[in-house]
């Protein structure tokens, strides 16, 4: 355990197990015509992606440069994914009261 921790393939687990849920949704979306759109599956996703490249980068002693610009895509990816949920709430064009 403590080599697949060390060698960053933890990481690569995690990435995989990412792909594996884009994927189910993708299929589900495809066989009924329901659930996330593929957008949303993205934004979704996306954050978790990005965190577990700067876990590999972090543990395999890369650069830290790639932990930063890692950390930076998840953080960015992290606020249009809230960007993207709070304009889809009701009300949300709805012009503020004073």
């Amino acid at each position: 355990m403590a080599e697949l921790i060390r060698s960053g393939q933890v990481a690569d687990l995690v990435l995989l197990c990412l792909a594996l849920e884009a994927a189910g949704l993708a299929a589900w979306r495809w066989r009924t015509g329901r659930g996330l759109g593929m957008t949303t599956v993205a934004a979704l996703i996306l954050p978790g992606v990005m965190l577990a490249l700067a876990l590999r980068a972090a543990l395999t002693d890369a650069w830290w440069g790639w932990v930063g610009l890692a950390l930076a895509g998840a953080l960015i990816a992290h606020v249009a994914d809230l960007h993207q949920r709070l304009r889809a709430l009701p009300g949300a064009s709805a012009q503020p009261r004073d």
